[in-house]
């Protein structure tokens, strides 16, 4: 049994949002008291219930909460939005604690965006880290079959099973069939274009030409993979924050091993770009997932010059630059490999500068600490 790193609050209802497989529901159940009541969205006939008339939810929740089922759990709330409105009267009327999951923001910013002004708490769940996997954890095969958690306690067969069906199923056919994308085909293409620069600068105009489609809809398309929480912007560091809203960020899906599905290279030998490119990835992934269990205020960005110069990550808080990040897939690192480090410091010189890696113990070299990344990722987590 994975224990997570994600804690709810404790006597307040929780909004939690994740992308599906993540595990939602088996954290919720795992937290649920004896007396509580269950609404599986799912179930098509629960959720057609509920979408003719709302106020049959809310009448039936009240009556749980009289019978002394305090607790309630709704399941995909994005099914079935409009009962929001309901929840919202009754965490005021009742004092009831309400455990909702969904998958997808846009849904619910369109059905109950009162649900979320402060009646209850909003966290995220995300595939697993390399902390919840424990001992058992492989880099390897993260990298190659990413962190969900049916693929991380499944055989590797089960796991590209899995993830094929992710990809084919979910982020195709279900996106559409919610009504998000009409042309199935469009966002298909969108999809193998997006996954296979994932982690690369945003470039929409470049999307769209390789995907045969509009700038238009490319834009529309990667808001999609953000409202469904398949996938994030990482900004551009600037000076002012005038400066990061107009630099190219970079967008990265959610996986790994998602990501690899996508392009259909589950099965591939990782070439060390491959290898580089999903190391890279990983590791900020892992960043963002920490960042956001521990609910800080620090925030994480890229650092990159007119002229090409790039650090892959800096973490900030409070407005304060705590650490520049190069983050080299290999077991040795040279003199070479520093150089966006080098170019960093010449207007950051008091940031400490360190080098994720695969060496296996941590060294100096020109005033730059080299650390294996499972050092690294305990060095993060005091600095958040």
């Amino acid at each position: 049994m994975l224990t997570r790193a994600l804690e709810l609050p404790a006597n307040r209802s929780t909004l939690l949002l994740g992308p599906r497989q993540t595990g939602k529901t088996t954290l919720i159940k795992g937290l649920l008291p004896p007396k509580s009541w269950a609404v599986d969205l799912f179930d098509h006939a629960a959720a057609l219930r509920y979408a003719r008339d709302p106020g049959l939810f809310t009448a039936e929740v009240s009556k749980q909460v009289a019978g002394g089922n305090r607790t309630i759990f709704i399941d995909e709330v994005q099914k079935v939005p409009e009962i929001l409105d309901g929840v919202h009267k009754l965490i005021e009327e009742t004092g009831a604690r309400f455990l909702i999951t969904g998958s997808s923001a846009r849904k619910l910013r369109r059905g109950g965006a009162n649900l979320l002004a402060g009646r209850a708490s909003i966290r995220h769940l995300h595939p697993l880290t390399s902390g919840e996997i424990g001992a058992g954890f492989d880099l390897e095969r993260a990298l190659r079959l990413g962190t969900l958690p049916p693929v991380v306690t499944g055989n590797e067969a089960d796991a590209r099973e899995i993830l094929r069906a992710y990809a084919d199923t979910y982020l195709r056919e279900e996106i559409q069939a919610e009504a998000i994308v009409r042309k199935l085909g469009g966002f298909a293409r969108f999809l193998d274009v997006a996954a296979a620069q994932s982690g690369e600068l945003l470039n929409v105009s470049a999307v769209a030409r390789d995907a045969a489609l509009s700038a238009k809809s490319v834009q529309s398309y990667f808001q999609i993979l953000e409202d469904t929480l398949l996938g994030f912007r990482l900004e551009a560091w600037r000076t002012s924050p005038r400066g990061r809203l107009v630099a190219h960020p970079k967008f990265l899906l959610f996986d790994t091993g998602v990501t690899n599905a996508i392009t259909r290279r589950l099965g591939a030998e990782l070439d060390s770009v491959a290898r580089g490119r999903l190391f890279e990835q990983w590791i900020i992934l892992e960043c963002q997932r920490r960042l956001d269990y521990a609910q800080s205020e620090a925030r994480i960005f890229f650092w990159r010059t007119n002229v090409g110069a790039e650090v892959d990550l800096l973490v900030e808080k409070h407005g304060k630059l705590r650490l520049a990040a190069e983050i080299k897939c290999s077991r040795t690192v040279a003199s070479a490999d520093l150089s966006g480090l080098r170019s960093f410091s010449e207007s950051h010189p008091h940031v400490p500068r360190v080098v994720v890696s695969l060496v296996p113990q941590p060294y100096g070299l020109q005033g730059v600490e080299v650390l294996p990344w499972m050092e690294f990722l305990e060095q993060f987590a005091s600095l958040i």
